[in-house]
């Protein structure tokens, strides 16, 4: 099937950072990793003009297709699939329970600029204990920038400008993986970076059990909110008092010139634990 033909033809829009995908066997590799079977529903977030989903269609019970550009739905209704509901959102403005009954699966080839706002819609943020979206989801295979894509593996032993916030928010809520890399020429047009295929299998609870998951939240976001700051000064620089930070690094036995990139998501949970008891404290 010569996918290159058939997209060279549409116009893509780059405000939309419209990319498709034109690799066959890649697109057969999203099948299979996306584990999908007959009674699967799957929710497809931008499925351009669809490579993927006349594929997802013949393996799904039903298939809920999200894009935002009105061209590429055109493309979309050629398929005329009976179990193919195409919906024309953003797929940030979606509230995916008003979808359908029951659990979905989601396949997404998205815009590299907004990765961190979908995983955070379809997540939820870390201290968003009841999130509607991630309680109707049971698993998510991205496409993403490759560097993107080791960023939401990363640990605190990876290279300091991997391991940050969209770490943290990936891996609270689900495991993650990087399950294949894909070249650049396997879209069309080309973008200027490699990308990656990653698997996340959403839990049904978070990775840490907190006293405060808001209090963790702010915790992590002044660790990362100066990453050349030593810990002690980002948590100063972001709120918490003098005193009480300098106890609490003590009692823990973290080093006060440590960055955040050092301490584990573990770590930060005891961090932000402790914070929280010594502040009552004083």
């Amino acid at each position: 099937m010569n996918y290159f033909d058939r997209a060279r033809y549409f116009r893509t829009k780059k405000r939309l950072g419209q990319n498709f995908l034109i690799d066959g066997q890649t697109i057969s590799d999203i099948i299979d990793f996306a584990d999908i079977s007959p009674e699967d529903t799957v929710i497809e977030i931008g499925p351009g003009v669809g490579f993927v989903t006349e594929q997802l269609v013949k393996h799904a019970k039903k298939v809920i297709a999200i894009e935002l550009d009105e061209e590429a739905i055109k493309e979309l209704r050629k398929l005329d699939a009976d179990n193919l509901e195409i919906i024309h959102k953003d797929i940030l403005k979606t509230d995916l329970s008003e979808l359908c009954d029951g659990k979905v699966k989601i396949v997404a080839n998205i815009p590299y600029y907004i990765t961190s706002p979908i995983i955070a819609h379809l997540l939820g943020e870390v201290d968003d204990l009841n999130n509607e979206n991630r309680n109707k989801i049971t698993d998510i295979l991205l496409m993403v920038q490759e560097e993107v894509a080791r960023r939401m593996v990363a640990d605190e032993n990876s290279p300091s400008k991997q391991y940050g916030l969209l770490t943290i928010l990936s891996q609270f809520w689900a495991d993650v993986e990087i399950v294949k890399l894909v070249g650049r020429k396997s879209f069309y047009p080309a973008p200027k970076v490699n990308s990656a295929l990653v698997k996340l299998n959403v839990r049904e609870k978070p990775l840490l059990e907190l006293s405060d998951y808001s209090h963790f939240r702010k915790t992590v976001k002044a660790a990362f909110s100066q990453r050349r700051k030593n810990i002690k000064n980002c948590l100063i620089s972001g709120g918490f008092a003098k005193d009480t930070v300098k106890n609490v690094l003590e009692k823990l036995g973290f080093d006060e010139n440590v960055r955040g990139e050092k301490l584990s998501i573990q770590q930060f949970g005891m961090l932000s634990e402790a914070l929280l008891k010594e502040g009552k404290n004083e």
